[in-house]
């Protein structure tokens, strides 16, 4: 009698350790230590001053997305307060290392538990509210904690601002593009690895049930109101947490940089990379602090050349009105966002030369 052997012709789970697995197959974690690899020993030491100044901001602007996409892409709560958050982790990190004299390891993940219990108080209304009235509630927040900074001047300078000490370990200052590349990322790298896993976890799964229809969670036995202060807890702590690598980064802190433009930043950077989706957050701040650096060079080149002098134009509103046109073209053709994108590409060159 003739044998037949089999051979699987996918990938098939049959527990559910499998299941959980952040990578299939050896070929993709061959492929991000490659990438590890090119980041932290290739890039710091090829590119100009000014491209680290952007990737540095690409990096601290993706962790507070990262949070941000937490609490909209996975559990479904709008808020647009995060760049009040930002600035609450800014503030705390200056506050702590300059009144305290904590060290900035210590001051940083401080800043960012502090931010985390003041979203957890925003995050409240939540129990009551969703939709369109948690949304107003959050910016509600914001402009709380805008007059706040503002006006606290025994704790914050008030409009003078907080200059901090530099970032030192023993003897080793943390000073400059390079030095700050090393550390930015390295706290991207471990707070996107513990987002993923979060998010594999059975919290990560009581986050997206609250999504995607928050009665049948509640019916399954999921404590909403825990779950969804949980979420606005995370989502503050990577805020204030990014939040405080800017204040180290940038040396002082003021309070006109943690406006409502730099929430409705933070939105558009969720909604173009992709909400729901951890790397998508890191597409869409790339997307748009790029986006950003582009509209300030394009007008400076106009005010170069004497066009905006001589026709009166107000370049003012270019910015707003690029970001909003590109949230709803990405919206109206690809609403999952540049990470869609990605994974298509992916799926053709995994095919390729095949067309299907």
């Amino acid at each position: 009698m003739r044998k037949f052997s089999f051979h699987p012709c996918g990938n098939y789970r049959e527990d559910y350790a499998q299941e959980l697995t952040i990578f299939d197959t050896d070929y993709g974690r061959v492929c991000v230590g490659l990438f590890l690899v090119l980041l932290f020993f290739v890039i710091p030491l090829t590119v100009s001053p000014y491209m680290l100044y952007i990737l540095n901001t690409i990096g601290i602007a993706a962790i507070a997305a990262i949070g941000l996409n937490i609490l909209i892409g996975y559990t479904g709560l709008i808020s647009l307060g995060h760049g009040a958050f930002f600035g609450v982790g800014a503030y705390a990190a200056a506050i702590l290392a300059t009144r305290v004299g904590l060290d900035f390891y210590l001051a940083i993940p401080a800043a960012g538990v502090i931010t985390a219990l003041v979203g957890m108080i925003i995050g409240i209304p939540s129990g009551r509210l969703k939709g369109l009235y948690l949304t107003i509630a959050t910016l509600a927040g914001q402009f709380i904690i805008e007059y706040v900074l503002i006006h606290w001047d025994s704790m914050t300078q008030g409009t003078m601002g907080i200059t901090i000490p530099p970032a030192k370990i023993m003897q080793w200052e943390i000073a400059g593009d390079k030095s700050f590349f090393f550390l930015i990322f390295f706290c991207l790298v471990l707070m996107t690895w513990f987002a993923v896993n979060v998010m594999r976890s059975k919290y990560g799964r009581a986050f997206i049930a609250i999504r995607d229809n928050d009665r049948a969670a509640e019916g399954m036995g999921i404590p909403i109101f825990k779950y969804k202060l949980l979420s606005f807890a995370m989502s503050s702590f990577y805020a204030g947490f990014a939040g405080a690598l800017w204040a180290y980064y940038m040396v002082s802190v003021t309070a006109e940089p943690f406006n409502l433009s730099l929430s409705v930043e933070f939105i558009a950077m969720v909604i173009i990379g992709g909400m729901g989706n951890i790397p998508g957050a890191i597409f869409g701040a790339t997307f748009i602090t790029l986006l950003n650096e582009l509209l300030r060079y394009i007008t400076g080149f106009l005010m170069n050349i004497g066009v905006v002098t001589s026709s009166g134009l107000n370049m003012a509103p270019l910015r707003e009105f690029v970001f909003g046109l590109s949230i709803v073209l990405f919206i109206l053709l690809e609403p999952r966002g540049i990470a869609e994108l990605w994974r298509i590409i992916r799926s053709n060159f995994r095919l390729w030369p095949f067309s299907y």
